[in-house]
């Protein structure tokens, strides 16, 4: 069983940074990509970025050249920092995992119990 922990949200204001982490564990699994995803109230979850075992990169056009995503050596921990904030940032970020098994089982998606960012003066 692989579990996701997010920490590091919080209350900034316009123009502050964030930096969000998010640890897997749990044991006989491995990682393909692992990203953040966010929610604002009453909107659907959206993609914010992704980042895969080779360390390749992806972005929503909203966040590029604010926000950077960043992955531990061992590959079980992932960072999101967030610099620039605005308040149309405020969501509920979830972190994101694709795993499997072993190389016979398909990739599935694991995730975070989510954390709050705002953004306000």
């Amino acid at each position: 069983q692989v579990q996701l922990v997010e920490s590091g949200g919080g209350l900034v204001q316009p123009g502050g940074s964030l930096r969000l982490s998010c640890v897997a564990s749990g044991s006989g699994f491995s990682i393909r990509t692992m990203g953040w995803y966010r929610q604002a109230p009453g909107k659907q979850r959206d993609l914010v970025t992704t980042i895969s075992r080779s360390g390749s990169t992806d972005y929503a056009d909203s966040v590029k050249g604010r926000f950077t995503i960043s992955r531990n050596n061992g590959g079980n921990t992932v960072f999101l920092q967030m610099n620039s904030l605005k308040p149309e940032d405020t969501a509920i970020y979830y972190c994101n995992a694709r795993v499997r098994r072993d190389y016979r089982s398909d990739y599935y998606d694991v995730w975070g119990q989510g954390t709050q960012v705002t953004v306000s003066s």
